[in-house]
């Protein structure tokens, strides 16, 4: 079943801001885009359900735009503090149930949490984490964070493994880690569990701490 589409407020429509509110509105959803510069605006005029030009530290052109009826706001212009700041306060008095807020320090982080932001993100930093770690492992395609140190990675089998039964490797036992599945080119051999004999290219995708998986990927 599709997802219900929401409505969303976009609050900075620089790199960040304007790549979420293009991928939401994209999928379907009701957007609502704001920022201050009249050229930045007009490129997401075709593209959203609403793109406005005004300063997102006016408490009542928010409300005039529609923004309280939103379902979920994103504070976008994290370089511009007193913006951040400002557009939180506002977003929380508007009475919007979910706000989200890039932030590129440490304090904003704490300023914003502090205000009642619900996710605070780091958008570059988080991606730079993650390419670190696939250009630490040239094995490991991919991998999603599950909060508590906890990842599922998309991991290449390499040629040491080519041959070999999953059940052998004792990715349990000795690692900790589960096999959620293999993918061999574009069938999912995961019903098959631990009888997979493993040929190289596979991708393995594996559920587990992150030591655990950095220490089996050292093994490879």
């Amino acid at each position: 079943m599709a997802k219900q589409a929401r409505d969303f407020a976009i609050l900075g429509l620089g790199n960040f801001g304007g790549m979420v509110a293009s991928e939401l509105a994209r999928f379907g959803n009701h957007v609502i885009g704001i920022d201050r510069d009249p050229k930045v605006v007009a490129t997401f005029s075709d593209k959203l359900a609403q793109a406005v030009i005004l300063d997102s530290r006016d408490e009542s052109a928010l409300r005039e735009v529609g923004v309280a009826e939103c379902d979920i706001a994103v504070i976008a212009m994290g370089e511009d503090l007193e913006a951040s700041v400002l557009s939180a306060i506002n977003l929380k008095m508007l009475g919007v149930q979910m706000v989200w807020a890039k932030a590129v320090s440490r304090a904003q982080h704490r300023i914003l949490a502090k205000l009642g932001v619900e996710r605070v993100i780091h958008p570059e930093e988080e991606y730079a984490r993650h390419i670190a770690q696939m250009l630490h492992n040239p094995a490991v395609r991919d991998y999603v964070s599950l909060g508590n140190g906890f990842h599922v990675v998309n991991m290449i089998a390499p040629e040491s493994l080519d041959g070999r039964k999953l059940g052998d490797i004792g990715l349990l036992k000795r690692f900790e880690l589960r096999c959620i599945g293999v993918m061999r080119g574009s069938d999912f051999l995961g019903t098959q569990g631990n009888d997979v004999t493993l040929q190289t290219e596979d991708k393995l995708l594996l559920l587990g701490a992150r030591t655990n998986l950095r220490d089996f990927a050292e093994t490879l």
